[in-house]
């Protein structure tokens, strides 16, 4: 039995009908390495072994009575496979677009949290004879890069996957379930220590907003953004249960290559081609806002605080303007490397666990209550925005992996959208390739493929821009080794982003 951390267990009492708090992802898989020939029910009896690695993937959750504390996990002792990994079919042509329709599906429906949080799809009718697993994970268990690891422990470095593990042989942690009196009995002794920890917290608390006090007012520290400033669009509206997806793949070694240029970091380039994508899609619908949006960018605080702060989740955040108003690309790189700067100050001057503590006090029932009401009364439409989206930044292997010996091509990271924030883009690497995955609210951001499309867009205009030359193709167009790489653009979102360039020409 363990009990969830603060941070771990907001992740829960966040959700509601239409806030669904699982992370995703969708990657893309060549059958063809497969040894003596790729069947769902190899793949099934390799990942039910795999298991075993990963003992996350069986547990499930216990309340307190009367929510009186943070929830346990325990080992789910009618744990069943077969209702977590399931088999699915796209319909032809099977390209991008239908699987992407297939993850927004997926993802629109929450976790049933009787059982282990987390499904798994083994998808079959890709183009090209490829296959796709398509994943999702509540937020409770892991972030954006203990997902990543996780998810490599069902991985092989090689296309012989061995024999597997007969499922039967997996040991269960704790055949005991813990009673109704364990729980509250342990939940009022931690209530016990409360005050004390409360007012240590608070001491610490008012230092470091002293120690942000003092970087912003030093004249030698960039402006940070802050939430709350972001001016109001169409990605700011209360969100709906529905979502829609959308893919991109982009060169890793055209954004290296951005880097060494411009000075500044991966992720610098990174956030810089969301706003000039940001800026074409905001120029098509005519709500381009005078002043930059602000960008909510997740950091990880592995490994360094990892001994200080158990639990899945070791994740705090940091806020960025991005310059969507600005119409000259590398002035748009300039103001975010500026921003980021200031912004990572600001974020060591206040302590990546502070904030992260606080959640450890939070109150279940006021917090599960507090987001129900927010979200039932659309409270974001009746206030200025907190921020404009969210933009996560996971590296990934460098090398190739396999699936039951089905050569991975690529990896799509898909993050949780908020109310009042209708857009998560998450980027990861994967064997020189950036590969995008945006998640969106079907009513609030019905055009994000047109934001996806507009993506390599904006990379071809900071090319344009620094005079270093074509930008790498991605994709089936282009050699066998990046068709190795990354599944094909289709012909209508290469149309689509023709059509985004060009009105984008048209009212600028």
């Amino acid at each position: 039995m363990e009990r969830l951390t603060g941070l771990d267990a907001s992740f829960l009492y966040l959700e509601t009908p239409s806030l669904h708090m699982h992370v995703s992802m969708a990657a893309v898989f060549d059958p063809t390495t497969v040894p003596g020939g790729y069947s769902y029910e190899k793949t099934r009896d390799l990942i039910s072994s795999r298991l075993v690695l990963a003992p996350i993937f069986r547990r499930r959750l216990v309340e307190v009575p009367f929510r009186l504390g943070h929830p346990y996990w325990v080992d789910d002792l009618d744990f069943d496979i077969d209702f977590h990994l399931r088999r699915a079919a796209l319909p032809a042509p099977g390209g991008l677009e239908e699987l992407a329709t297939f993850v927004g599906d997926v993802c629109s429906r929450q976790l049933d949290r009787t059982k282990p949080l987390w499904q798994m799809y083994i998808v079959e009718g890709l183009a090209g004879g490829r296959i796709a697993m398509v994943t999702k994970i509540h937020h409770a268990t892991i972030d954006g890069v203990s997902g990543a690891e996780l998810l490599t422990q069902l991985f092989d470095l090689t296309s012989d996957p061995g024999e597997p593990e007969a499922p039967a042989a997996v040991e269960r942690v704790d055949r005991r379930m813990p009673s109704d009196f364990e729980l509250v009995t342990q939940a009022l002794a931690a209530r016990l220590t409360r005050p004390y920890e409360i007012s240590r917290l608070a001491w610490k608390t008012g230092k470091a907003v002293l120690d942000v006090r003092k970087v912003r007012q030093s004249p030698k520290t960039a402006r940070a953004a802050l939430p709350l400033t972001t001016p109001r669009t169409s990605l700011n509206a209360a969100i709906t249960p529905h979502r829609k997806v959308a893919f991109a793949s982009i060169s890793l070694d055209d954004v290296k290559r951005l880097k060494n240029h411009l000075d500044c970091t991966v992720n610098d380039v990174v956030l810089a081609i969301c706003a000039g994508a940001l800026r074409r899609y905001l120029i098509d619908g005519e709500e381009l806002p005078e002043s930059p949006l602000v960008a909510t960018v997740p950091v990880s605080v592995r490994p360094d605080a990892a001994a200080a702060m158990p639990g899945s989740n070791k994740v705090s955040a940091m806020w960025v303007n991005l310059p969507t108003n600005e119409a000259d690309p590398l002035e748009r790189v300039d103001i975010i490397r500026e921003g980021t700067r200031g912004a990572k100050e600001e974020h060591n001057a206040l302590g990546a666990d502070v904030l992260i503590q606080w959640t450890e006090h939070a109150t279940p029932n006021v917090f599960a209550a507090a987001a129900r009401a927010y979200s039932r009364l659309k409270l974001a439409d009746r206030h200025r925005p907190i921020h404009s989206l969210v933009i996560s930044n996971v590296p990934g292997p460098d090398f190739p992996l396999y699936l039951s010996g089905a050569e991975m091509d690529a990896g799509f990271p898909l993050g949780p959208i908020m109310d009042g924030a209708g857009l998560n883009v998450t980027v990861m690497s994967y064997r020189g390739v950036l590969n995008w995955g945006m998640m969106a609210c079907t009513e609030t951001v019905p055009r994000v493929r047109e934001f996806a499309a507009a993506i390599p867009e904006a990379l071809e205009e900071l090319f344009a821009a620094t005079g270093l030359g074509p930008t790498t193709p991605v994709g089936l167009a282009s050699s066998a080794t990046a068709d190795r790489r990354a599944p094909a653009v289709s012909s209508s979102a290469r149309s689509a982003a023709g059509r985004v360039a060009a009105s984008a020409k048209r009212k600028r």
